[in-house]
């Protein structure tokens, strides 16, 4: 076995406003934070600049995406080079006029743009319309080549796709990192709360174990208010994670705005794979009905 390899996370868990240029001064500050404290790649949660906006339907907020290279990759770019780490975006990308898209974008160290995913799964449920914004993605399931390593980034409700999770280890990602903006529907009741909240790392921890690999899980924190006033708004549960290829939990932020640095063993892997090898023992001689959408 090679000697270890760890890699020092930073995830930073935000609630936001209103106020773009105070959202990203505060996670600017927070992303310092993590460098100084030994981070070599820092991972920001989903739609991060901003309010998450999908509450409601409102053609307005398209004024709000932004190219992809643009100000946010350049802003953002110039201070990963300045500190030397590589750092996970989540952006609502104009690609032109009526196409949009949830996209995450990894900055390299220099600065320079190392690769980008648009989300492929688009929910559209009670105040998380995103449907209505955004625009499936069309870069696959492919991971990014970094300097810290080979990142299979996907976002949010990608989460729950075990199929997402398995090609993008296929195509030889080290680890899964999803940005996140998920939270509790205001009528809910706290026993569903739980149970949905439960399920959502439950089902990321699965990936981890099913494909021997890292999960780095960034979410938002804080209420966000429907500027409908349909509902009482989202709450976000926040609950920021990290698991190790055997689904054992290396660390879980709580519901309140936080800065933690995680060491990953990305050497770990390859002794998880060599004991539990699920990927010699996949049966794909009979998996060709996977990409049916039922199969009665």
């Amino acid at each position: 076995m090679s000697e270890k390899r760890i890699l020092r996370v930073g995830l930073i868990q935000q609630a936001n406003t209103a106020d773009h240029s105070d959202n990203k001064r505060r996670l600017k500050e927070a992303i310092r934070s993590a460098a100084t404290q030994g981070a070599e790649l820092v991972v920001l949660q989903e739609l991060h600049n901003g309010l998450y906006f999908c509450q409601t339907e409102d053609v307005n907020v398209f004024d709000q995406a932004e190219p992809i290279p643009g100000p946010s990759t350049e802003e953002f770019g110039a201070l990963a080079a300045e500190l030397g780490i590589v750092l996970v975006l989540s952006l609502f990308e104009r690609r032109a006029a009526g196409l949009y898209h949830n996209t995450s974008v990894v900055l390299e160290r220099d600065g320079s743009i190392a690769g980008k995913y648009r989300k492929m799964h688009i929910p559209d449920d009670p105040a998380y319309y995103e449907k209505f914004y955004f625009t499936p993605g069309d870069l696959g399931f492919e991971p990014i080549e970094t300097s810290v390593g080979t990142l299979g980034v996907l976002v949010c409700w990608d989460q729950w796709y075990p199929e997402a999770a398995r090609l993008m280890a296929l195509a030889g990602a080290e680890m899964l990192i999803y940005p996140t903006a998920i939270g509790y529907e205001s009528s809910d009741v706290v026993e569903e709360q739980s149970r949905q909240s439960d399920a959502w790392q439950l089902v990321q921890r699965g990936h981890a174990v099913a494909n021997g690999l890292p999960v780095i899980t960034v979410n938002r924190v804080g209420h966000e208010e429907d500027p409908s006033g349909q509902t009482k708004g989202i709450r976000f549960w926040g609950r920021s994670f990290v698991a190790g290829p055997q689904g054992e939990l290396l660390c879980e932020l709580g519901q309140e705005e936080a800065i933690q640095i995680v060491e990953v063993n990305l050497t770990r892997s390859e002794s998880v794979r060599r004991w539990w090898p699920f990927l010699r023992d996949r049966r794909i001689d009979y998996f060709e009905d996977l990409t049916k959408r039922y199969r009665k």
